[in-house]
């Protein structure tokens, strides 16, 4: 594992000093890949994950934002599946994640049944306790708990007549004690390093569903990974007067698990962050970009919204009001002033296996970086 992982290092590595959209593409394909295996619960993809971007930070110059350890220990419970995922209807194989999703709070379950229909999208197996439903789309997610039954959720077009009979093997496991942890790292200021700007990301998503499928996580949340590193390698070699601090959470796909526990355990006291900026879902941006918490902050989204007018970044910079959507939710709550940005138009992937680095166009990465850049260097005090 160490060797195959000092080959993802290289591959990345030769980029560090290529134009920016280079690099993004870099970070999304590797984060993407088969070897992090969607940056979850399975495979030891999250734990892979964490150590290739400490790696990174540690590369690029950023210390440790306690001083020792980029990384904060936590855990939660997780349901899984780590082995067989195979569905046949009607004796018609299904694929797992194109055609299939189980509900991830489902237990698994093997065996054959006939199943009765309860309405037009539901069907039952009462002998083994499944529910199946159609869906127009797949949509996955994480959960804490198994139910005492089994629900999979099936595309309408992955099947052509009335499902009458089912043959199924699925493997599930509970972890009552998941670890994985936050990255934390952090660019001391020049002058007034007790005064913190703060980046933060997520970059844990869905990890894999059965042995043979995962879900790559490119937009999300790839895409706001690789805004976050390129900007931790630019203010690495380019330091404010206050400090920037960098948080790679882990936990957000399982309810914004990782950004709560950082603020009940801060590394660096709450009140001294004078803004947070979170990202999440960056990898387009034809249609502008939205700014969550815009209306708790006007003075702070003038700004910005300022700095896009005189340098014609995106086409709309929308307003937004509070939201729990992210991982700024809880540091607002504690009273940390903080954006979270998305961007608009182009792909409609979204928590399923079509995530993917190749259809992801990343076509404003440079923009919504000097957006940030330039708004952080306001903060600050420059220009």
């Amino acid at each position: 594992m160490k060797f195959k992982l000092a080959l993802v290092f290289l591959f990345i590595s030769n980029t560090l000093f290529a134009q920016d959209t280079v690099f993004a593409r870099k970070m999304v394909d590797t984060l993407t890949s088969p070897y992090f295996w969607g940056r979850g619960y399975t495979k030891d993809g999250v734990h892979k994950a964490a150590d290739f971007l400490s790696a990174q930070l540690k590369r690029y110059g950023v210390k440790p934002m306690d001083g020792k350890n980029y990384l904060q220990e936590f855990s939660y419970p997780v349901n899984i599946f780590p082995g067989k995922m195979e569905l046949a209807i009607n004796g018609v194989q299904l694929r797992p994640g194109k055609d299939f999703i189980v509900s991830p709070d489902s237990r698994g379950v093997m065996g054959a049944g006939q199943l009765i229909k309860k309405d037009s999208t539901h069907f039952v197996d009462q002998q083994n306790r499944i529910v199946l439903s159609l869906e127009d789309k797949l949509t996955w997610s994480v959960e804490g708990r198994t139910l005492d039954y089994t629900i999979i959720q099936i595309d309408k077009k992955a099947i052509k007549e009335t499902p009458l009979t089912l043959n199924v093997a699925i493997e599930n496991k509970l972890i009552t004690d998941f670890k994985t942890s936050n990255i934390c790292g952090i660019v001391k200021g020049t002058s007034k390093p007790d005064s913190v700007i703060m980046v933060t990301a997520h970059y844990d998503h869905l990890g894999g569903m059965g042995d043979k499928t995962y879900f790559p996580g490119a937009n999300d949340n790839a895409s706001g990974i690789s805004e976050l590193m390129g900007l931790a390698r630019y203010y690495a070699k380019h330091p404010l007067p206050y400090s920037i601090a960098f948080i790679c959470f882990s936990g957000e796909e399982a309810g914004l698990l990782g950004s709560k526990y950082f603020t009940q355990n801060p590394l660096i006291p709450l009140t001294n962050i004078r803004f947070l900026i979170n990202l999440d879902l960056n990898g387009t941006g034809v249609d502008g970009i939205t700014v969550v918490n815009a209306s708790v902050y006007p003075k702070e989204f003038a700004v910005m919204q300022q700095i896009n007018k005189e340098n014609n970044y995106f086409v709309k910079v929308a307003s937004r009001g509070k939201a729990a959507n992210s991982d700024h939710y809880f540091f607002t709550e504690q009273g940390v002033p903080a954006f979270f940005i998305y961007t608009l138009g182009g792909i409609k992937a979204y928590h399923d296996v079509f995530d993917i680095s190749p259809t992801l166009p990343l076509n404003k990465y440079t923009e919504l970086f000097n957006l940030i850049v330039k708004f952080n260097s306001r903060l600050a005090g420059g220009r």
